[in-house]
């Protein structure tokens, strides 16, 4: 027997205090769930959403992807990636521009739409609820759709928020159930009291139109200085969660609207600019266990006119930039620019994938590596295939051949 010192009795009344932390900790970082992350946001003002939408940004990033990134060289050329890595992952784009380019689609009835005047509102509300029903009828909804509504900076501002968003869901439920994926973007946070008024109304919306309790989530519009440090000096993000009552589905970057909040000129005000990288890592940190997806920025320079390739460039080299500081969703504004999400994202895992999967070989079979890796960095690295498999980065043959590993036990891994 081994001698101690201290009383077990004694021990356990001091830990028995701590289930509350366990219990707290459990219920607020439940970690990341089984749902799919999109790996961007598409923004359509609402009087351009038409049933053809999906279709349009699919044939234009095709035209764009066909006259200017013909084949692996040119990519290479255009955004500087290594021929190799061009070559495994020009085919991949130009598939997946053909099947299913949009993964995730913004109805926006806020900046890119303005004020029209409520009777112009109300019909679009209405018209675009129609288009999402006859997406869903037809089978061909995006993996997540939406429609990002007015702030509630101001009495006007947020009585047209509400009206726009229940007009539009009373049309959409007229025509079937909720789709899957369906999420509310509620921008320019600037108050926790914001939040809980808005999970107030979407609270009555479920009850007046049949929905389940929780049916309704959002994402919160980080583009205030005020959603990142309040008036107060508190740290307002993990406010705003905790009061979005477990409704918020992720935290979305507006580059703009917070970079001209920080006093930037307009010369300034772009993705990689350091004030941006504040706000998203106190956005990474409030989110972090949450279970919370972060979705990054936009960059307003768009592969247009004499400019495609310089736009297609600049994309390329803020989406990688996003990638490594794990940012895996971020805003798209144009067709053209899906060519360099999906190029950007396939080439970024498929360059560390043989490391990555060496490593993550080595931990499931226990055999050691010249990496020790802890189980957390084994989710992490698990995680990146599930991601990679998930947007057509990879197939399961490729996972097999390179870790050895089978895609269910990559996907148990992943989402532990």
């Amino acid at each position: 027997m081994v001698g101690t010192s201290l009383d077990a009795a004694e021990v356990e009344r001091r830990m028995s205090r701590l289930s509350a932390v366990d219990e707290h900790v459990a219920a607020v970082y439940p970690g990341a769930g089984a749902a799919r992350q999109p790996v961007h946001t598409c923004y359509v003002p609402a009087g351009d959403v038409r049933a053809d939408t999906l279709r349009e940004w699919a044939r234009q990033a095709s035209a764009v992807f066909a006259e200017h990134v013909g084949d692996a060289a040119a990519l290479a050329e255009i955004v500087g990636l290594d021929p190799a890595i061009a070559t495994a992952v020009h085919p991949r784009v130009a598939a997946k521009l053909a099947d299913a380019p949009v993964e995730d689609l913004r109805i926006d009835f806020e900046d890119g739409y303005g004020r029209s005047g409520d009777d112009v509102e109300d019909a679009d509300a209405e018209r675009t609820a129609g288009v999402v029903a006859d997406w869903a009828a037809a089978g061909t909804l995006p993996l997540g759709v939406g429609l990002r509504v007015k702030s509630f900076d101001g009495p006007e501002s947020r009585t047209r928020s509400v009206r726009t968003l229940d007009a539009f869901l009373t049309a959409l439920l007229r025509r079937g159930p909720l789709p899957d994926g369906f999420v509310v973007t509620f921008p320019k946070v600037v108050d926790v009291a914001q939040v809980e008024v808005f999970v107030e109304v979407l609270g009555l919306l479920e009850q007046r139109l049949g929905l389940p309790d929780g049916a309704l989530r959002f994402e919160i519009q980080v583009e205030t200085t005020q959603s990142i440090v309040d008036s107060d000096g508190r740290f307002a993000l993990p406010r705003f969660l905790r009061a979005g009552a477990g409704r918020v589905s992720g935290l979305h970057f507006g580059t703009y609207d917070y970079t001209a909040a920080c006093g930037l000129t307009a010369a300034h005000q772009h993705l990689a600019h350091p004030a941006c990288d504040f706000a998203r890592h106190a956005m990474q940190v409030a989110a972090a266990g949450t279970g919370v997806f972060l979705s990054d920025g936009s960059t307003n320079v768009l592969p247009v006119g004499d400019q495609v390739r310089h736009g297609l460039r600049t994309h390329w080299e803020l989406v990688r930039r996003s990638l490594s500081n794990g940012y895996y969703q971020g805003w798209d504004l144009h067709p053209g620019q899906l060519i360099t999400r999906y190029a950007a994202v396939f080439a970024a895992f498929r360059e560390t994938a043989p490391a990555e999967a060496r490593r993550l070989a080595d931990y499931v079979s226990a055999s050691g590596g010249a990496v020790l890796d802890e189980p957390a960095t084994a989710r992490a690295l698990a995680a990146s295939f599930v991601r990679a498999l998930d947007n057509g980065g990879i197939d399961a043959a490729e996972v097999q051949e390179l870790t050895g590993t089978t895609e269910q036990k990559i996907r148990e891994l992943g989402r532990l």
